[in-house]
């Protein structure tokens, strides 16, 4: 092409792209909305992180599990001892001069004889093996990352052999990938190789197997897959069933998990903790029964919303503890626990550090911290959620209070979250309080929770009758439906185009729980259940996912009309201005097929051809791990200014048009 057309062209394109991208005005007669509406929820609940989204393959690589956590865990809780070839010897945990005081616990082997009778692949040693969580999956030619701490003891160097394997029959083990590592410094060295298995496999395990007779100590034992969701340690399929959501923020740790849950103030997610060294973190008792390693932490954390491109809301602790301690949620008045006000000043530097951190330079203190990790840039903290579903009481409001002020004042471009308590509807105890707190000191957004029957959301409009004039807007945290059949997606489906009606009152909501590792569920229903395989996407993930797609800045609710319309059927019309994208969607909940008008004759040059989404089917149709009937359905069609939509039963639609 000659030199002067390829330019015109190249100009012409570009024209037509900023053109395209350029914001429009938004028609009269809209409302204007948060176009933040729908984010996540992450909390460590059912083993959402270790043995979930993050990636890691060895179960209690540290050595940290205990009684404390679970009756009947030690050191060795997920790990064999193995000594093929007739070899002898034993492990033993250990605690003196640890690899650091966070993680105190390490396995030492002594190994007695190494055999001279081998097994049917020529194996012997004695060492330890890890089955992961439920087993190792592998895939054929890809690289995992084998990391671990080591130290000789006592006797020669140590030959260790690092084997991925799978069991055979008549105790066979089939090698799918190995290394050999040599130990011979007495203090702690750090131990790296990358290994590529020769097949697949969904129940692998690591073997560590030491060939040379006496002493050696272990800590800190990783598998990790290379391939991970942009290369930053977490699992590439959960985090793409995350980022498919289209979520605009997202809320962590917690939940209970933020304050302590069942156990006092000795096991509560301090975020400094977190952030450093993968060997250097503190795991402690999660508040569902288990371990966190916090190999996922605020680091990882704040990474994933970057490559996701949504806002991170880090939940922190204000010195009250959930009153679910020993039980407290069964006690009429509620157990809680508060740090004396001699002591509120360490959960102040808790909240005033982590904004450093988050935004800080690199040459503060905690922002050095933060760009020694590998990311000098900052994260552009907007958001932070103080506490998180405590009772709101007199000794609550007082430590509240006091942090709140701290912050606000010497950072006033963030954004502040507090919380409504547990149960957040009208005429509750907490709610009240909590609403009435917020109001006095000017709180910029409360966060309320509630999980109820289906027929709550088919029938209740929660946020029609907020004032409309309160400065503090609505973050509904944590709902759901307490089932996961269609029409409680649907359901859930309903409320938020409620939610949409009302836009200029709710600021953000979050669907909870968000993960389930099958076999190791605390809470149904989920959002995402899944084992080691694959996701499992629930109805209501598919509902989610639809809202999140279709954000916007300006709401119209007079474009839609439903014939002999009832509490079983909503509609909204949601206007995108930054990306020229219209939204109509409408939801049948109901038995009957229904028929609906839509005009649109406010909206200018919209294009001819419009994309349809549907999901529908039976009532009590449910996706799980043995089948999955309810799946969005996305077609081409044509649409003018004015169109009539048939409404299957049980279904909801949207129609997305660009302008």
């Amino acid at each position: 092409m000659n030199p002067k057309n390829q330019l015109l062209v190249t100009l012409l394109t570009t024209a037509l792209t900023m053109s395209a991208q350029k914001p429009m005005t938004a028609p009269a007669g809209g409302k204007q909305i948060s176009d933040e509406l729908i984010g996540i929820f992450f909390e460590d609940i059912s083993s959402s992180a270790d043995g979930g989204l993050y990636a890691e393959l060895v179960q209690n690589g540290s050595f940290e599990f205990n009684t404390s956590e679970r009756d009947g865990w030690g050191a060795g809780t997920a790990w064999r001892f193995q000594r093929p070839g007739h070899s002898a010897g034993y492990m033993v945990p250990q605690y003196a001069n640890p690899l650091n005081e966070n993680n105190p616990t390490y396995m030492r082997l002594h190994i007695e004889r190494v055999g001279h009778y081998y097994d049917f692949n020529g194996w012997t040693g004695v060492g330890l093996q890890n089955d992961g969580f439920d087993g190792i999956r592998l895939k054929k030619g890809e690289k995992y990352n084998f990391s671990m701490f080591a130290r000789n003891v006592k006797g020669d160097a140590k030959k260790v052999r690092v084997v991925l394997t799978t069991s055979g029959g008549f105790g066979r083990s089939n090698a799918l990938a190995e290394t050999e590592l040599e130990v011979s410094a007495t203090n702690w060295q750090k131990f790296e190789a990358q290994l590529t298995p020769t097949e697949d496999a969904s129940n692998a395990s690591l073997q560590i197997l030491a060939l040379v007779t006496g002493e050696m100590d272990v800590d800190m034992v990783s598998l990790m897959p290379e391939d991970t969701y942009k290369g930053h340690g977490l699992r590439k399929d959960l985090a793409q069933a995350l980022a498919d959501l289209h979520p605009k923020f997202m809320r962590f740790p917690g939940g209970c998990v933020v304050h302590g849950g069942g156990d006092g103030f000795w096991d509560t997610y301090r975020w400094k903790t977190t952030v450093g060294p993968r060997e250097q973190r503190r795991g402690i008792k999660n508040t569902w029964g288990y371990h966190q390693s916090m190999g996922l932490g605020y680091y990882e954390y704040f990474q994933f919303c970057e490559d996701v491109g949504m806002q991170p809301l880090p939940i922190l602790p204000c010195g009250v503890s959930c009153q679910g301690v020993n039980g407290g949620w069964s006690m009429r008045d509620q157990a809680q626990d508060w740090v004396p006000m001699s002591e509120m000043d360490e959960w102040v530097d808790e909240a005033l550090d982590l904004i450093e951190w988050a935004n800080g330079a690199p040459t503060t203190k905690w922002g050095r911290i933060r760009a020694e990790a590998g990311h000098p840039e900052p994260f552009n903290l907007k958001y932070l959620g103080l506490g998180n579903e405590e009772r709101i009481s007199p000794e609550f409001i007082e430590r509240f209070k006091y942090i709140y002020d701290r912050v606000t004042k010497a950072h006033p471009e963030i954004v502040i979250v507090g919380t409504a308590g547990p149960g957040s509807h009208p005429g509750n105890r907490d709610f009240e309080a909590g609403w009435k707190l917020a109001e006095e000191i000017g709180l910029p957004i409360l966060d309320e929770h509630y999980y109820e029957q289906r027929q709550y959301f088919l029938t209740s409009r929660q946020y029609d009758n907020y004032p409309r004039d309160r400065k503090t807007k609505v973050y509904l945290g944590e709902y759901a439906a307490k089932d996961k059949k269609l029409i409680d997606a649907l359901a859930e489906g309903l409320y938020l185009l409620h939610v949409e009606r009302n836009g200029d009152v709710v600021a953000m909501t979050s669907y909870a729980p968000l993960f389930a590792r099958k076999n190791a569920t605390n809470w149904n229903p989920d959002l995402i259940y899944f084992d080691n395989e694959r996701p499992f996407l629930t109805c209501s993930y598919y509902v989610q996912q639809m809202f999140g797609q279709s954000a916007g800045q300006y709401y119209y609710g007079d474009c839609v009309s439903i014939a002999d319309k009832t509490n079983l059927q909503e509609q909204s019309v949601v206007l995108n201005v930054k990306t020229r994208k219209l939204f109509v969607k409408i939801c049948n909940a109901s038995a009957d097929t229904k028929k609906a008008s839509v005009n649109l004759s406010k909206f200018k040059s919209m294009k001819a051809v419009a994309t349809l989404t549907t999901i529908s089917g039976n009532e009590n149709d449910e996706n799980n791990y043995e089948q999955q009937p309810i799946e969005p359905v996305t077609e081409s069609v044509k649409v003018g200014k004015k169109f009539d939509v048939e409404l299957r039963p049980f279904s909801i639609v949207m129609y997305t048009i660009d302008l």
